[in-house]
C-alpha cells in the first residue's frame, strides 16, 4: 500500500456524502491585521467537529464483513475516537477506545454519548498504545490507527483536493502537527496537483516530535499542553518519511501562541477552535512578516475545546490586550467613599466587572478600607486613563499586575 494522488481521490470518494465537505472562507480581519490574504477550511463544521472523521471512515469502509463483526480499538486524545465512535454507531461496528487521562471532559462525554467503550490510560497518546495493543490482540479488534494507515492518511488528504478546488491559487498551507497523519495527506495531494504550493507544518513547542524525528533525534516531550490533539510523542517510519518528502518546513508554538489564536478565531473570525486547531493560525500570529503578501490557507482542523477552557482562554486574551483589569485601591472607611470611586470610574467609561470591600485587613489603618475591582475597559489606554483620574481624585492605585499577563 502506498499514498498517492490516485489513492487520495479514491478516499475523496468513498466519504462523498458521508462526511461534510466543510467551507473554505476567507478571512477579512484576520487578513487586515497580518498582512496575509487568509483563507480558513472549516473542518470543525465536521459532525464530530473534527477532520479525523475522513480518514476513520476511509479505513472503516475498507474492513471485511468478518472484521467489522470482531469490532475495532482506536487509541485516541480525543478526536479520532470521537471519529472512530461516530462511524461506528452509524456502521453497526462495536468500538473500544484507549484515551489519556488527561482527556478533556467534553470528549469523553462525547464518545461515551455515541456508545463507545472508553478505558483511560497515562498521561499522553503514547501511553494508551500498550493497552490498545492488548484490546486488539485480547478482543481480536482491528486496530483503527489515528495517523499510522495509508487509509487515515488518504483520508486526511482529501481535505486540500477540497482546498485547491475552492481556492486553486493558494500559496501556502499551514497544517498542525501530531503524529503527521493530517499534513502526511494534504502534502500528497498539494503537491501532486501544485508542485510549486509551500507546505509547512506546525508543533507544538512541547512536543516537537516530527521535527525531532527528522532530525535524527530523540524527542523530549512533556507537560499538559492546550494543544492535546498533537501532543504526539511516537513517530512512525510512514508518517516521517512522508513529511520528509513533502513539507517545506515546520514551525514551532507555545502555548501563549495556540491561546492567542483560539481568543483570534473567536473574536475576529466568529470561530471555536480548541488548540491543536488553532495551532496554524498561531504559527501565523507569531511571525506575520514571514506570511505578509501571500496568499494563506489555514486548516481549523478541530473545535472540540471543554467550555471552561475557552472561557479561560477568552478571559486571560482580555487581560493580556488590558480590555480587563485589576486595581487595588485604598479608600477612606466612611460613607459616599466607594460610590466616589465608581462615580470615576463611569465617567471614565470603564465598566466594574467585580467589587471586593475589605476593612478588616491587619496592614491598613483602623479608618481606611481597600477595594480590589476588576474593570472592563477598551484596552491600554483607557485603563491608563482609568488609573490616572483615580490617582488625581488623590486614590492610593495599585495594577494587580499578575492578570494583566503579557500581550
Amino acid at each position: 500500500m502506498s499514498v498517492d494522488l490516485e489513492r487520495i481521490q479514491k478516499a475523496a470518494q468513498t466519504i462523498r456524502g458521508k462526511v461534510a465537505r466543510t467551507p473554505l472562507l476567507h478571512a477579512p480581519s484576520i487578513s487586515a491585521s497580518t498582512g496575509a490574504e487568509v483563507w480558513v477550511k472549516h473542518e470543525n463544521l465536521q459532525p464530530t467537529h473534527s477532520f479525523k472523521v475522513r480518514g476513520a471512515r476511509v479505513k472503516m469502509e475498507s474492513l471485511t464483513p468478518e472484521e467489522r463483526a470482531r469490532g475495532v480499538v482506536a487509541m485516541s486524545a480525543g478526536n479520532h475516537a470521537q471519529a472512530v465512535a461516530f462511524h461506528g454507531r452509524d456502521m453497526g461496528i462495536a468500538v473500544s477506545l484507549v484515551m489519556p487521562e488527561a482527556t478533556p471532559f467534553v470528549k469523553l462525554r462525547a464518545c461515551s454519548d455515541m456508545g463507545a467503550e472508553i478505558i483511560l490510560a497515562g498521561e499522553t497518546l503514547a501511553d494508551c498504545q500498550p493497552m490498545a495493543e492488548r484490546i486488539e490482540r485480547e478482543k481480536g479488534r482491528i486496530m483503527v490507527h489515528p495517523y499510522d494507515d495509508d487509509d487515515i492518511i488518504c483520508g486526511q488528504g482529501s481535505i486540500a483536493l477540497e482546498m485547491l478546488e475552492d481556492c486553486p491559487d493558494l500559496q501556502t498551507l499551514l497544517v498542525p502537527i501530531g503524529g503527521g497523519g493530517l499534513i502526511s495527506g494534504i502534502s500528497v495531494a498539494a503537491k501532486s496537483l501544485r508542485p510549486d504550493m509551500e507546505i509547512i507544518g506546525v508543533e507544538a513547542k512541547s512536543f516537537a516530535s516530527m521535527t525531532a524525528a527528522l532530525g535524527g533525534e530523540t524527542a523530549h516531550c512533556g507537560g499538559r499542553t492546550i494543544g492535546e490533539g498533537i501532543a504526539v510523542k511516537n513517530i512512525t517510519p510512514r508518517t516521517r518519511e512522508l513529511v520528509r518528502a513533502h513539507v517545506d518546513d515546520i514551525l514551532l508554538v507555545d502555548e501563549d501562541d495556540m491561546e492567542d489564536a483560539i481568543a483570534c478565531f473567536l473574536d475576529q473570525h466568529k470561530s471555536v477552535a480548541e488548540g491543536a486547531g488553532a495551532a496554524g493560525l498561531a504559527a501565523l500570529l507569531a511571525d506575520p512578516q514571514r506570511f505578509r503578501g501571500r496568499k494563506i490557507g489555514i486548516v481549523l482542523c478541530g473545535a472540540n475545546i471543554d467550555a471552561r477552557i475557552l472561557n479561560a482562554v477568552v478571559s486571560r486574551k482580555l487581560a493580556r490586550q488590558q480590555r480587563i483589569i485589576r486595581l487595588h485601591v485604598e479608600i477612606m472607611d466612611q460613607p459616599g467613599a466607594l460610590a466616589r470611586v465608581a462615580d470615576i470610574i463611569a465617567k471614565t467609561r470603564g465598566n466594574i466587572l467585580e467589587v471586593q470591600h475589605m476593612r478588616l485587613l491587619l496592614d491598613l489603618p483602623a479608618k481606611q478600607a481597600s477595594l480590589d475591582l476588576t474593570i472592563e475597559t477598551q484596552g491600554k489606554q483607557h485603563s491608563a486613563a482609568i488609573i490616572a483620574d483615580l490617582r488625581d481624585a488623590g486614590f492610593r492605585v495599585r495594577a494587580i499586575e499578575h492578570l494583566l499577563g503579557r500581550e
